[in-house]
Formats: C-alpha cells, sequence, structure tokens
C-alpha cells in the first residue's frame, strides 16, 4: 500500500534530491527506502494545489470553489458558518487510500466532524477499530464506521477534536495537516503484520 507508493513516488522525481513531507521522510527513513538526500517541504505546502469546496451541509450544493488561501482560515469558520462544509481533494490523500476529505461542525455536539471514505478491504475491520481506539482521545473521542459494499471502502467520520494536537484556534489548512498524519498512520498499521 503505503510502500508502493512512495517508491512510485520516489521513482518520479530528481534523482539528485527528494522533496517530501515530514510523514513520508520519517516513513522513507524508518524502511530504508532510499539514499537520495531528502529535503523535507514545509507543511503548508501539502494542501495548496489541493480542490476545495464550500458546500451548503442542507442541500450539498456548492457556495464556491477555493484557492488554497481559504486554508489559512480558522477551523471556528465552521462554528460561524454551521450551515457549510469544505470539502477537500489532493493527490496527497491518494497515498493514504481516501479520495477526498470534508470537515463540517457536528450541530449536535459541537465537534469537528471527518467525513471519508477509505479504500481498505473489509478484513481490516478489527485493525480499523482497534487503531481508532487508540489514536482517539478525550471525551469527544466518537467515531464510526461501515463498510459499503458498493463502493468497496470504508465510510469513516471521526471527530477532529479527538486527535492529539487538536486546538480550536487551528487554521483550516492544520487541521487537514492533522487529519492526513492520522490517515497515514492508520495506513502505516495497516501495513503491519
Amino acid at each position: 500500500m503505503l510502500k508502493e507508493k512512495l517508491i512510485q513516488y520516489i521513482n518520479e522525481q530528481s534523482r539528485n534530491e527528494l522533496k517530501v513531507f515530514k510523514e513520508e521522510k520519517e516513513y522513507l527513513t524508518k524502511h530504508h527506502l532510499t539514499d537520495f538526500p531528502i529535503v523535507e517541504i514545509e507543511p503548508e505546502q501539502r494542501f495548496s494545489d489541493a480542490y476545495i469546496e464550500r458546500c451548503d451541509k442542507a442541500s450539498e450544493d456548492l457556495i464556491r470553489n477555493e484557492s488554497a488561501s481559504f486554508l489559512t482560515q480558522p477551523l471556528v469558520y465552521l462554528y460561524k458558518h454551521k450551515n457549510e462544509f469544505v470539502y477537500v481533494e489532493s493527490k496527497w490523500f491518494d497515498f493514504v487510500n481516501v479520495d477526498a476529505v470534508s470537515i463540517e461542525l457536528d450541530d449536535v455536539f459541537g465537534t469537528y466532524d471527518v467525513m471519508l471514505g477509505l479504500k481498505l478491504q473489509k478484513k481490516y475491520s478489527l485493525k480499523l477499530r482497534t487503531f481508532l481506539e487508540h489514536h482517539l482521545h478525550g471525551e469527544k473521542a466518537n467515531y464510526d464506521f461501515m463498510f459499503n459494499q458498493q463502493e468497496g471502502l470504508w465510510d469513516l467520520n471521526f471527530a477532529l477534536n479527538a486527535v492529539d494536537g487538536f486546538d480550536e484556534n487551528m487554521t483550516i489548512g492544520e487541521g487537514l495537516q492533522m487529519i492526513y498524519r492520522l490517515l497515514f498512520q492508520l495506513t502505516e498499521a495497516m501495513e503491519e503484520n
């Protein structure tokens, strides 16, 4: 899964140096996957070319396409615009077997809910549950997942508030980085054993 995707990524890069983010750098180093010098890219650059939509929660209609500068908005933007959700597609989500991520404020619990489709076989159910139980913390550590037979993926929802390092004052971009980090760790955990 992850190993194959990173090897392919390495093969597509310049032979002089390899530019990656922290998560990929740690993985490449841990698994001795490259001899090239590794240059770490600043984390806020990860979603600089992402496709971003703001949508109406009730109708799912597009309100507006946004540029990457929208990701500098504070996460509380969603608290102030409770009728909206943010939908993000990025090439980086492919590394962690996800097409896209949506974030919205849960009207009932007041948590920042993350919704995504995780391309992972059904047989990983127990490992997925165990991972989520160990990596989501606090009283807001709610999550749910269900295997979608038609799509062949897991519909996964969890509260961003339950991820280590969560701060309501962070930007939407920093929230996406936290989500990516968690999904990267999840993908790595599914690879092991």
